[in-house]
């Protein structure tokens, strides 16, 4: 089941430069996986080493945050779309 990942700009020069990737995953962890697979060091950008997300990363199903969903263990259906976001700071 191909999901619909969207890629922001920062990101966009590890997976080719478009702005979305279509990837198979039931889960958030499984479609970081499979997007990495594509493109290879792509899943280093948004975790750390243990497989955990960066903490200025964002992920979206659907507009939902998956922190108050299961995190990376986000069930994904088929027609979900799931946006990156960098967390952005300034001053």
């Amino acid at each position: 089941m191909a999901i619909e990942v969207r890629i922001p700009p920062v990101l966009r020069k590890f997976t080719g430069g478009g702005p979305t990737v279509r990837a198979d995953g039931t889960t958030i962890a499984a479609i970081i996986d499979a997007v990495d697979v594509l493109h290879p060091g792509f899943k280093s950008q948004v975790t750390d080493e243990s497989g955990q997300l960066h903490r200025f990363i964002n992920l979206y199903r659907n507009g939902e945050d998956i922190r108050y969903l299961d995190n990376s263990e986000t069930t994904l259906s088929e027609g979900d779309v799931v946006a990156i976001l960098p967390a952005v700071a300034g001053g």
